[in-house]
């Protein structure tokens, strides 16, 4: 049995691009997670999965919601597959926390699903800490299948150069399924300055005008714009109350104006101290606290 339901079998689309965010890791600052947000506000539910079969509840425990002292409502993690068109152009969005187990066994029923609703074209968005100030624009890495060659947008550049080995997502993995059956395959990853703890709309914007560019439409961002300045106005007024902030933000700075792209060693490195020195609670894992921590260097909250 798949370990998905979809909901209406009788789906009209018209040749579908797949985008997908799994909130947990590379999702730094919650950007992947919040442009898909974004984009499903008006979207109608296709598909579930198996929550029971892909999470553990005690690392993803359900919320419960108690009034007066009555256990009312809980609230389970899901995956869920949704549908929306944008201009003259049919998208599903595949949303929801990582998942724990059976990676594998999900990825190819994902990929049968896409397959039955005639997706053309897979995409991935996500997130991870770097060597990056907030005062510049966000750079976007992407990564691309071999049936991909040639659709990543102009001013978007497939890297790093070189070998890069780090710990696998399962959005990547789905990703990889996805480029393995024939569906082309993109990935478009904002790096999100390593100093922030918290959400990053800024990098939630940059990842849906990269989506955007793919697609070759507008698409809309809400409120994104309007929390990207509010974030912005927060984070320079913090990086002015401390020199040793200041010093670093000036320093990526200068990096950022040389356009010095990080090498894989850099990214690796980057990952490797998110890993040794992260939180360890659940948006430690590429989430909202994925900017990583240490006495090192600065943190802006």
């Amino acid at each position: 049995m798949p370990m998905y339901e979809l909901l209406d079998g009788e789906q009209t689309l018209d040749a579908p691009v797949l985008v997908a965010a799994l909130e947990g890791w590379v999702d730094a600052g919650a950007a992947g997670t919040a442009a898909v947000d974004q984009l499903a506000e008006e979207a109608r539910l296709v598909a579930t999965f198996d929550s029971d079969a892909i999470y553990d509840y005690r690392a993803r425990r359900p919320t419960l919601d108690i009034v007066d002292g009555r256990p009312m409502h809980l609230g389970w993690a899901e995956l869920r597959l949704s549908a929306i068109r944008v201009d003259d152009r049919d998208l599903l969005i595949l949303r929801g926390p990582e998942p724990d187990y059976r990676w594998k066994e999900l990825s190819a029923d994902i990929v049968e699903l896409a397959r039955r609703l005639g997706v053309v074209s897979w995409v991935s968005l996500g997130a991870i800490p770097a060597a990056v100030p907030h005062t510049r624009p966000v750079p976007i890495l992407a990564t691309a299948s071999a049936s991909a060659a040639g659709l990543l947008p102009d001013g978007i550049r497939q890297g790093p150069d070189g070998m890069l080995r780090v710990p696998a997502a399962a959005l990547s993995v789905l990703e990889l399924a996805a480029g393995a059956a024939g569906i082309p395959a993109v990935g478009f990853f904002a790096q999100v300055p390593h100093y922030i703890n918290g959400t990053y709309p800024t990098a939630a914007l940059a990842l849906l005008t990269a989506l955007g560019k793919f697609l070759g439409t507008e698409l809309p961002v809400g409120v994104l714009a309007t929390q990207a300045l509010e974030r912005r106005g927060l984070l320079d007024a913090a990086a002015a109350a401390d020199e040793d902030t200041k010093a670093h933000v000036e320093r990526l700075e200068l990096l950022a104006d040389q356009s010095r792209l990080p090498e894989g060693d850099e990214l690796i490195a980057e990952i490797e101290r998110f890993l040794r020195e992260g939180d360890g609670d659940e948006g430690g894992e590429g989430g909202e606290g994925s900017g990583g921590s240490g006495s090192r260097e600065p943190r802006i909250h």
